[in-house]
């Protein structure tokens, strides 16, 4: 099922493999401070929401998930929003200024589709993938108020990045919403008419991802 191949890309070792890939790219890139902030982010955030959960435990039956869907006692914040969004900014933290807005978009992206599918599998509430983003957004700021401190590499140019690779990404990205929004024309009107709340609430968490 498409849904929960994309829930579970933040599992714990693929999670691991893709965080060894930041840090390489921080260690190949010189930037060793980054790679090791990397190597702290990687850990902090994913124990910050398993203590948050924990404490945090509580019973959360709602009717209309009816009796086979309900979401568990202990899931806020939500780890897998929390891994992939720590995953999307630790990219942005190690990659060259050059690509970082491309990097930026397609993380955010990734961060946004792993928030949809726990909320459609009914892993989590909205709350839950927003809480996931806010601890990991509130763990990199602090990473990134620490290297302005300690990081006494060679600043990196500045230039602007390259408008292309986004314009052409933005592209493919709109085709490709079009192209399901014209397939499921009537389902997507019906849904968005039904559940106006819900609707509201996915555009807030793709704003919230893309802020970050």
């Amino acid at each position: 099922e498409p849904l929960r191949v994309i829930a579970r890309i933040p599992d714990p070792i693929p999670y691991a493999i893709l965080g060894g890939v930041c840090i390489g790219v921080g260690l190949v890139r010189r930037r060793y401070w980054r790679a090791g902030a990397v190597a702290v982010l990687l850990v902090a955030t994913g124990a910050t929401t398993h203590i948050a959960k924990h404490a945090l435990s509580t019973p959360r039956v709602s009717q209309w998930l009816g009796p086979w869907g309900q979401v568990g006692n202990a899931t806020f914040p939500s780890g897998h929003a929390t891994a992939a969004m720590t995953l999307a900014l630790c990219a942005v933290l190690v990659s060259p200024p050059a690509q970082r807005a491309v990097v930026a978009l397609v993380g955010g992206a990734f961060a946004i589709a792993v928030g949809y599918a726990t909320i459609a599998l009914t892993w989590h509430y909205p709350s839950d993938v927003v809480a996931g983003y806010l601890v990991a957004g509130l763990w990199v700021s602090l990473a990134i108020a620490v290297l302005q401190r300690v990081e006494r590499a060679q600043p990196e140019p500045t230039r602007r990045p390259p408008w292309e690779p986004l314009v052409l990404l933005g592209g493919v990205l709109a085709i490709f919403a079009a192209a399901v929004v014209a397939m499921e024309a009537n389902a997507v009107t019906y849904y968005a008419d039904q559940r106006p709340t819900a609707v509201v609430g996915a555009l807030l968490i793709a704003a919230l991802a893309m802020t970050l």
